[in-house]
């Protein structure tokens, strides 16, 4: 394919023939990136079956199908997915086919605050964890992590931009720079970094409060 040419002779696609991908663990802030990116200007690939609720107050900006990716689903949606943006937690991303070019922005949070969101959204749904849950989790996250770092670095057809959590609350201005950079210099970066919420940074490592900004 003319995008495969181009990757290997050292000029991978644009934006507007590339998947813009948001990925990360399950409530590290995932979400967050979608509504800054979507506010820049680039449109998002969801469906609206998942509704915001108390957990996400600002929604899930999910795709009911990207569920399907480890389950040899149909990916005729990824063909009409170019020049737009659409979330993937990271256990999926080995899933994506290869006939595609694929620009993901990853998101890194303490696997602490992850772990603290997590709990509190299943102590919502009367599920029970505990300390020795958390800290088995923890270790396979971090393992799952590295893989998936390794998996992305060996992949010609993707591009990866790591971006922390906590700066995007913290510092969204300069993290929107830095994404807008890596999707092209196109967006509206005053836009995205606007969006960016810091009431809703409830899990901050070391505390025990409310659910996380994801």
């Amino acid at each position: 394919m003319e995008f495969l040419r181009r990757l290997f002779a050292g000029d991978p696609p644009g934006v507007d023939k590339s998947v813009v991908v948001v990925s990360g663990l399950p409530r590290s802030g995932t979400s967050m990136l979608m509504s800054m990116i979507s506010a820049g200007g680039l449109e998002e690939v969801v469906d609206g079956v998942r509704q915001a609720d108390d957990d996400n107050p600002r929604g899930y900006h999910e795709l009911e199908a990207v569920k399907d990716l480890d389950k040899n689903g149909d990916t005729a949606w990824l063909d009409d997915a170019h020049g737009k943006v659409v979330k993937i937690i990271s256990f999926l991303l080995q899933h994506l086919p290869a006939t595609h070019h694929y620009k993901i922005v990853f998101v890194r949070r303490s696997l602490q605050e992850v772990l603290a969101s997590q709990q509190k959204m299943l102590d919502r749904r009367g599920a029970s964890g505990g300390d020795a849950a958390d800290a088995e989790m923890a270790r396979v996250f971090a393992a799952h992590l590295s893989k998936v770092e390794r998996q992305l670095a060996a992949r010609k057809n993707c591009e990866v931009l790591y971006v922390e959590h906590r700066a995007a609350v913290t510092q969204p201005a300069a993290v929107a720079e830095r994404v807008n950079a890596f999707l092209g210099g196109s967006l509206d970066v005053e836009k995205m970094s606007g969006v960016v919420d810091s009431q809703l940074y409830r899990n901050r490592a070391g505390q025990d409060a409310g659910s996380g900004a994801t």
